[in-house]
Formats: structure tokens, sequence, C-alpha cells
């Protein structure tokens, strides 16, 4: 399996068979929309990231509930915004027996019946970059009540953004990323070769 980030809360995660795209940056973002060719199933989280009417014949999820479609199992479960925004989505994402979550826009704590829901997650996407999601530092108490073999930040201040985030750094350091950093364009992922002692952190470069 491959992961992919597009910038925001934007991934396509890709297996032999099945493409899944989270969270389709629109074009107010200032970033390169994905392509929705041969892309399979669609999650959004917030109906603020949904860029309109999409031109693709994918699956679309965009709320709470329980699918499945070409093996991929997805349940979407309803959080609400600390500001009193609309409710968003966050997503447990199931491919070729690797658990992911994905928080869309979470700006604050989750309940024990939420954590509970997200209990077991081999890879986590969380928030970052404040400014109406996750602090550095909230984030990485989510972090810890979670416990993700595997963290991917997101949302944070990238080159041609035009929303105001914060950089990776405050992240990194909340972290205290030395060592298990990686920068990678793509991380590819296989269920036997996950982390099993540390906790790994991975900064993936926008495509």
């Amino acid at each position: 399996m491959f992961i992919t980030w597009l910038g925001q809360s934007c991934f396509k995660i890709q297996s032999r068979d099945v493409q899944v795209i989270t969270d389709p940056v629109s074009k107010k973002s200032g970033l390169k929309q994905p392509r929705f060719a041969n892309i399979d199933i669609v999650t959004i989280s917030n109906p603020e990231y949904n860029p309109g009417k999409l031109k693709t014949d994918a699956l679309i999820i965009d709320g709470p509930g329980e699918y499945e479609a070409k093996q991929v199992y997805v349940k979407g479960i309803a959080i609400e915004h600390e500001n009193g925004n609309s409710p968003i989505t966050v997503y447990w994402i199931e491919m070729e027996g690797v658990s992911m979550g994905h928080l869309g826009s979470l700006n604050g704590a989750l309940t024990d019946q939420q954590l509970e829901s997200l209990e077991g997650l081999d890879v986590l996407f969380i928030p970052v970059g404040d400014n109406g999601v996750l602090d550095a530092k909230k984030a990485s108490e989510v972090i810890s009540q979670i416990e993700p073999r595997i963290v991917i930040p997101m949302h944070y201040k990238i080159s041609g953004l035009t929303e105001k985030r914060d950089t990776i750094d405050n992240f990194k350091k909340a972290m205290g990323v030395n060592g298990i950093e990686k920068l990678e364009d793509r991380l590819t992922i296989k269920k036997k070769e996950l982390p099993q002692d540390d906790m790994q952190v991975t900064i993936l470069q926008p495509q």
C-alpha cells in the first residue's frame, strides 16, 4: 500500500486494486486538485472541504456510518467542532489489513467513546497546524491517547496554501521528533512491516 499527501487533509491511499482519496482540496486552498481517474472511494470529513459536484464515479462517503466497497472497510464517526461549526466526520479506513484513522479538521479533545472507536489504529492522519484545527500540543495529546504505530501530520503550512496554518516545526518540537522522523514523497506500508515497539512519525512531502 502507498500513501501520498496532496496537502491539507487530502491523501491518496493506493493498493494494488483500490485507490482512495480523502478530503479533496478545493481551488480556493491554492493547492493542486487531485485527479479522480481510477479513484474508487472518496471520503469527506467536513462539508467545507467538498469541492462541489465531484466528477467521479467513485463511492463518495461524507458522513457517519459503516461502508464497504472493493474490500475496503470505512467507518465514519461524528465529531462536534469546539467552535460550534457543523459537525465533522472522522474515519476509520481499513485496507489490506492496515487500519488508518483520518481525523479531518478535528480541533478539540475526543470523548472516551470516540477514542474507543479509534482504538488499535495502525496509522493516524492528524491535523497539527492550529487556526481552526488542532495545534501541536493538542495533537500530541491525542496521539498519546490513541497510540498508533505510525503518525502522519497534516493541515500545516506548505508552499501555495492560502489558509493560515502553523509550520510543521511546532509539531516536531511537541513530539520530540529526533531519529524517528522520516521525510518521504510517498509512504509504503505493509502490515507485516509495521513498527512494533517505537511509534514512527512520518512527515510527507506534498505532491
